[in-house]
């Protein structure tokens, strides 16, 4: 019988990578600093999406399609990106609850871990070099089979980022992978979910111990939801 399961695909803050928040507090500060008109639930509703895009949707909102909006965003972008890099450059940086449990797991049974991302580059990489993580990929972010995980995705490598499937898919291609029923598709925001159901994954979970709790999560279509990516166990 084939291994019906042949990898998995994580988000990274939130889900394998603990956030208190930091991302939305870091989104509100650059929103105050630039005159961008956000409340906190907003923010939140809007996580796993890629920040540029929200900056943009945001300044919309707020002025219509005028003259100066793109300015304003890229100016709202650039200082959320220079409070990010700090804030991650000058914090400690810890995998949650569960995770490094899954991936030595998900390791023995010879599953690919695929880690995907509303950040851009810099971020990831600040963010899995202060982990260990980033050591064993190449220039294309691939590993090797020795280290912790065996792929890292941005939103730049694909036409668009979450909700879009594009990662995922993107994921699968590295793998060789053309069957989505054998990939599953985990994180903490409505925006991971949503992508893993158009990708067409067997399961698109939700972990409720991130920046979503259950309540948020099941207003959104899922195929469960579970307390800590250790749970993902249950699935495979």
């Amino acid at each position: 019988m084939m291994r019906s399961i042949e990898l998995v695909v994580f988000d990274m803050a939130g889900t394998t990578v603990q956030d208190q928040h930091e991302v939305e507090i870091c989104f509100l500060q650059a929103a105050q600093q630039t005159g961008l008109a956000v409340t906190p639930e907003r923010v939140l509703a809007l996580q796993g999406y890629a920040k540029r895009y929200v900056f943009d949707l945001l300044w919309h909102e707020q002025l219509g399609e005028t003259a100066d909006v793109q300015a304003k965003v890229d100016k709202s972008y650039q200082t959320f990106c220079h409070i990010l890099e700090n804030h991650y450059r000058q914090n400690p940086v810890l995998p949650t609850e569960g995770c490094l449990e899954i991936f030595a797991f998900l390791r023995e049974q010879n599953i690919k871990i695929a880690l995907t991302t509303g950040f851009y580059r810099k971020v990831a990489d600040i963010i899995l070099g202060k982990l260990g993580w980033l050591q064993t990929l190449n220039e294309q972010y691939v590993g090797d089979g020795t280290g912790i995980i065996d792929a890292s995705i941005t939103p730049d490598v694909v036409p668009q980022g979450r909700p879009e499937p594009y990662m995922i898919q993107y994921a699968m291609q590295l793998f060789g992978i053309d069957d989505a029923q054998r990939v599953i598709n985990v994180g903490d925001t409505p925006a991971d979910l949503i992508s893993g159901l158009r990708a067409g994954v067997k399961y698109s979970l939700g972990v409720t111990n991130g920046t979503h709790t259950e309540n948020q999560l099941n207003l959104y279509q899922n195929d469960g939801l579970i307390p800590n990516i250790a749970a993902l166990k249950n699935y495979i």
